[in-house]
């Protein structure tokens, strides 16, 4: 963690000093234009809404119709890619402390000698050997809002909600570019009714205001799908048990009753469960059934037998039904128009994709979502790029959603199966337990890999990195950074402050120096006007203000140099012109772990690898291809925006 680049400032480094004018909070004001208005505090929201916060010269609002912040219940799940994502944010290691950790999954069903009772026939690991570094991890999604919410308060705009508002309306004038989205939005009483109205005229909304989307519905968005009219109950609760697997992640099929998912809980004692309840009519809503909590809790200890469950106090329950459906477009450009126009509305998260939660991917695909578009807005509005690039998060993100909705349909049927009908292939392996470990990268959140675009090149270099797939996340690894002898996570340097990553990762033979490919490669960025650096970073900027580049050496750290190093490896940064002693890193050859052998680097010439803002690989390179470089980022970035 890096500070005191401007000077010396007292108290909590994660609070920024305040940009001007944001130092007090806007106190509940309706502004009556701002850059971007988000609907909703949901996990999709708050992510979008911890980004821009970052950036002072873009005004964002956010919107909730409930007068305060979750405080329980919904998603519970945290993915390793969501994982590697709070990261970037700042707060991984508060949720690695705080949660419950899913390191095992045990697969229960009938035992055959008694099919009326149940028995373990199975343990999966749950995150394979480096899958990541992160763990998947469990932890109440009011406290995964609280977090991104501290990180909004504490940024350089002091972001906060407006609370007790909600979206009723808003019309897109196609015909100006200035503030072209009129909001309408409507007070929320205490009691849940409505009151006044206000407008707000802004340049992007971003609706992330759920299933029932206000947004979605007014740019002519539909859910199309179906349900699997089937009842399931959801309860986070405080109990005993004679169940030996209480604090393990379980899948539990019965004979006739149904099944179980347990989810154990952060603290040591909550666990959640997801009970399989009653088959619906076909024109049957889950309402009709005035099912509760009790129900639940009866259908549970049905299905556990020969164990039972005492619940004590249940924290949060609810009743749902299974649907799987999608949007046909997650902005609202109408279909043919793209060449012509560029989008000005978007949906996330719930609001354009709905599934069953028992994969755990509701909140971790929903921040996906706004991960991919949070960077995109900003470079738009910052001028760092044309509004064109908007058309991207459509287009990577409803191929990612399609892929969410097939997959958990399949999964959802599969668990709600009878164990009659659980073989696949005459093995004794149940259906649920081997299509459970084939789903692990899917489940994982590693599946996501977007398709070759202007901010995702081809894969003419793939052999230089082959472990770092172009178009998936960047797979981070152990290595020593050179200035302090500090082991770490290369992946960690990113933030999500929409910076671009570009990790030189040297020939076996280069140290650094004169002549070497890495000290060309950084000539060439620091001098050349057909650089990136040159050519998209503003006069008054420091050198690393939109590419962070780093290096990598395969030498011990006691055969390199520092002061050997070229000069855009040692940048003076802030006002102070304060050296950066950050930038290069070694192989930990202590610890044993070699980042070139994990992640198949090639060793005699190294390679070049650019990392998105959102931690995506956009392209592998020879460390000399530099107009390969200068052609990628041209298609991107726009240098009109500095001068």
């Amino acid at each position: 963690m890096q500070y005191y680049v401007d000077g010396f400032r007292p108290g909590d480094p994660d609070v920024k000093a305040p940009a001007p004018g944001r130092e007090q909070p806007h106190g509940g004001a309706v502004p009556a234009t701002v850059d971007v208005l988000i609907a909703g505090c949901g996990p999709a929201g708050l992510c979008l809404a911890a980004q821009l916060a970052g950036f002072p010269e873009i005004t964002t609002m956010i919107v909730e119709p409930k007068h305060g912040p979750m405080e329980k219940g919904q998603a519970d799940g945290v993915s390793i890619r969501s994982m590697e994502m709070f990261q970037a944010f700042g707060f991984a290691d508060i949720v690695k402390r705080e949660a419950y950790w899913v390191n095992q999954t045990t697969f229960w069903r009938p035992d055959p000698m008694n099919t009326r009772h149940i028995t373990r026939v199975g343990i999966a690991q749950d995150v394979a050997d480096d899958q990541s570094e992160m763990p998947h991890t469990i932890v109440n999604q009011a406290r995964v809002h609280q977090l991104f919410l501290d990180v909004m308060k504490k940024s350089p705009t002091r972001l906060e909600p407006h609370y007790g508002l909600r979206v009723v309306d808003l019309k897109v004038n196609t015909r100006t570019q200035d503030h072209p989205v009129t909001v309408t939005l409507e007070r929320v009483q205490a009691d849940g009714s409505p009151g006044d109205t206000m407008s707000v005229r802004a340049n992007y909304v971003v609706g992330c205001d759920g299933a029932r989307s206000t947004v979605r519905k007014a740019i002519g968005g539909k859910l199309h799908g179906d349900a699997a009219h089937q009842a399931w109950g959801v309860m986070d609760i405080l109990a005993n048990s004679d169940f030996p697997d209480l604090r393990r992640k379980c899948l539990i099929q019965s004979a006739k009753e149904g099944n179980v998912l347990i989810i154990p809980r952060e603290g040591g004692y909550l666990f959640r469960m997801y009970v399989e309840l009653d088959k619906l009519n076909p024109d049957e809503r889950v309402a009709n059934r005035n099912l509760t909590s009790d129900h639940i809790i009866a259908a549970a200890n049905r299905i556990m037998r020969p164990y039972t469950i005492d619940v004590k106090e249940v924290v949060w329950w609810s009743i749902y039904e299974i649907g799987h459906r999608l949007t046909d477009k997650f902005d609202d450009v109408p279909e043919g128009e793209t060449a012509t126009r560029t989008p000005r509305v978007f949906t996330a998260g719930d609001a354009c994709h709905t599934h069953s939660p028992k994969a755990g991917q509701g909140m971790n695909v929903s921040m996906g979502d706004t991960f991919n578009l949070g960077w995109k807005l900003a470079h738009v509005l910052t001028g760092r790029a044309d509004a064109s690039l908007l058309h991207s998060y459509s287009a990577e993100r409803l191929e990612e959603a399609k892929r969410l909705v097939e997959t958990d349909h399949k999964w959802a049927r599969i668990m709600s199966a009878p164990p009659g009908e659980s073989e696949l292939d005459g093995t004794d392996t149940p259906r649920f337990q081997k299509q459970f470990i084939e789903n692990l990268e899917f489940t994982g959140g590693l599946a996501v890999r977007y398709d070759p675009s202007r901010i995702i090149a081809d894969s003419t270099h793939q052999d230089l990195a082959a472990g770092q797939i172009i178009g998936k996340r960047f797979h981070s690894a152990p290595v020593l950074r050179l200035s302090d002898a500090k082991p770490l996570h290369l992946g960690h340097v990113a933030e999500a402050d929409g910076r671009w990553r570009l990790y030189a990762f040297a020939g076996q033979h280069d140290v650094g120096a004169k002549g070497g490919a890495v000290e060309r490669l950084c000539n060439w960025l620091e001098n050349d006007p057909a650089s990136p650096v040159q050519r998209f970073t503003r006069k008054d900027e420091d050198m690393d203000a939109l590419f962070d580049l780093r290096a990598v050496f395969q030498q011990d750290f006691k055969s390199l140099n520092y002061e050997d190093m070229p000069s855009l490896l040692r940048p003076a940064k802030g006002r102070y012109g304060l050296r950066d002693f950050e930038k290069v890193f070694c192989v930990d050859h202590k610890l044993g772990h070699d980042i070139y052998d994990m992640r198949g680097f090639d060793r005699a010439s190294g390679c070049l690898i650019i990392v998105r803002p959102d931690q995506y690989v956009a392209h592998v390179l020879p460390l000399s291809a530099f107009d390969a470089l200068s052609a990628f980022f041209n298609g991107i970035l726009t240098p009109e925006a500095h001068q």
